[in-house]
């Protein structure tokens, strides 16, 4: 695995993390909680927004400020597109423990992914599994994307991180400028150029955090030879979902039933049929 030692620094990681501790939540309706444990005393708190067992598994690693909870009304909005949402926190966010790392988050972030396969298994959930991450989770879901593609459907970036060293600079971090190059940062690019699997990258066109351009650098430089790429006008860092409104989750699940196979005419055939079949 990378060395992240020149990030895991204490004044660099007050910059990358912005870690919110909050009580468990009450539950939406149809949601419920899971608990992962990524190391001995270390738990990482998840909940899993479901929509039924056949739907398509969205393993969501969210942006720097939120936690699980903040999705509880977006959750139900993937749910009523067909889609089931699994958020996971990070250590120290939410009602999560331990403190965070980029080490950290990588390392829990394989432990999720594997335990979220057993789960769902387990669970009898049959939809195929697609990564997804946020700002900050792009680290986690490219990362993973890049080792585990023969047990995933496809890659979704939001808001996603490219270069290391623009982010760094325009978040004022603290850095030996002279001794730190890309490869001792997240190493998106590097990583993306060896996801093959159907990937779709979206942006907003006034990211105030990390610009559109970055985008555009993810996609040029992803392995994948089915990709697309979707900026949303008008839309800043935290407001794509109420800028981009309905279409947003309808390109997002459009994506999805693509890389599925949902669009197949022999899934529509067989969903009129069941639909004809249950007709009094």
């Amino acid at each position: 695995m990378q060395n992240y030692s020149k990030l895991d620094q204490p004044a660099l990681l007050a910059s990358i993390f912005y870690p919110r501790i909050c009580e468990r939540t009450p539950l939406p309706e149809g949601a419920i909680d899971v608990e992962i444990e990524t190391e001995p005393g270390v738990v990482i708190g998840c909940r899993f927004y479901i929509n039924d067992l056949e739907s398509p598994n969205i393993l969501f690693f969210h942006g720097n400020g939120e936690i699980v909870a903040d999705y509880d009304e977006i959750g139900p909005l993937y749910n009523q597109a067909g889609m089931n949402l699994l958020v996971t926190d990070y250590r120290g966010y939410g009602w999560s423990s331990g403190s965070p790392t980029v080490a950290s988050l990588l390392a829990d972030a394989e432990v999720l992914f594997q335990e979220t396969k057993n789960w769902l298994k387990f669970h009898k959930h049959s939809g195929a599994l697609i990564l997804k991450g946020r700002s900050l989770g792009s680290v986690a879901a490219i990362d993973l994307a890049s080792r585990h593609e023969a047990d995933i459907k496809g890659l979704i970036i939001e808001s996603g991180i490219a270069d290391t060293i623009p982010l760094a600079k325009s978040l004022e971090f603290d850095i030996d400028w002279k001794n730190f190059t890309e490869e001792d940062g997240f190493n998106n690019l590097k990583k993306i150029e060896s996801v093959t699997i159907a990937t779709f990258i979206l942006h907003g066109s006034r990211d105030e955090i990390i610009t559109a351009s970055e985008a555009e650098k993810l996609q040029s430089c992803c392995g994948a030879r089915s990709k697309e790429f979707v900026v949303i006008p008008g839309a800043s860092h935290n407001t794509m979902i109420s800028t981009g409104g309905k279409l947003y989750f309808q390109t997002v699940k459009q994506f999805i039933d693509k890389v599925t196979g949902m669009t197949n005419w022999r899934q529509r055939r067989k969903k009129q049929k069941h639909i004809q079949g249950n007709k009094p």
